[in-house]
């Protein structure tokens, strides 16, 4: 593994290369090119507030800056994980003539989607200014938390590229994955608001859902003024940690699986 792990070393060039590509392929061919990273999560606060906040009369109190830090932060998780099941198959013409880190591929959409949820956060501050919601001294927890989601997303990205190279038809239930996800996160809906459902069970979704304690942190610190639950963050990053480094061992032994794969 200390071998695989100098040649990724080697190979960083190739992983700044491939973080450049994807920003740049992401709408190469739009009018509006990277302005689509700030609007894109704009949208999504406009069409999931006209529907909760205006048609169902819900929402309360500084929905828009409640739903556009679930939005954004959403955005990240889902992208990535529906990427991550093409992460090594749409690159397999390179990986048959040149050895590279297999493990690479899946790593730079995580990376990639960090770079786009930065400027998500652009748009969560503008809403901020907007509403008149100053964070406190709390918001210097965000670099901590957004490097939790970065090495849970990286997790779930080298495990799901793996498994996807054996395995082809994960690729297409994902998004119906991802969509139960979301609506088992509190993206766009508070448990204690969402009447229709059980409040105990609510809670079971919440405590066992591990994006819902990354987005919960999120508006403690930016909306609330108030410091994040640790003992669910530094457990969700542990995990996520030992899982990375698992998946790596991993493809370091049984990378000639992949090939013969593609």
């Amino acid at each position: 593994m200390q071998n695989y792990l100098l040649e990724m070393r080697k190979r960083k060039d190739l992983l700044f290369y491939l973080v450049k590509s994807g920003l740049k392929a992401e709408h190469r061919n739009s009018y509006l090119g990277y302005f689509w990273w700030l609007l894109d999560p704009l949208l999504g606060v406009l069409v999931y507030y006209f529907l909760v906040g205006i048609i169902l009369g819900r929402g309360g109190e500084d929905y828009a800056v409640f739903l556009v830090i679930g939005l954004v932060a959403w955005r990240w998780t889902n992208i990535t994980v529906n990427s991550s099941a093409k992460a090594i198959t749409r690159y397999s013409s390179i990986i048959n003539q040149v050895y590279m880190p297999k493990s690479i591929f899946p790593l730079t959409i995580s990376f990639t989607q960090l770079i786009n949820f930065t400027f998500g956060l652009v748009v969560i501050a503008l809403f901020l200014i907007f509403y008149g919601i100053i964070p406190g001294w709390q918001i210097l927890y965000l670099p901590l938390i957004m490097f939790i989601q970065l090495v849970f997303l990286m997790a779930i990205s080298l495990f799901l590229s793996y498994v996807c190279v054996f395995i082809r038809d994960i690729d297409n239930v994902l998004t119906h994955v991802t969509r139960i996800w979301f609506y088992a996160s509190p993206v766009i809906w508070e448990g204690t608001r969402h009447t229709g459902l059980d409040n105990v069970w609510i809670e079971w979704v919440l405590k066992l859902n591990p994006f819902a304690h990354i987005l919960t942190a999120y508006r403690d610190i930016l909306m609330y003024q108030d410091s994040p639950q640790f003992t669910g963050l530094l457990i969700i990053g542990g995990l996520s940690i030992l899982v990375i480094i698992g998946m790596i061992y991993y493809y370091s032994k049984n990378e000639h699986k992949i090939i013969k794969a593609l």
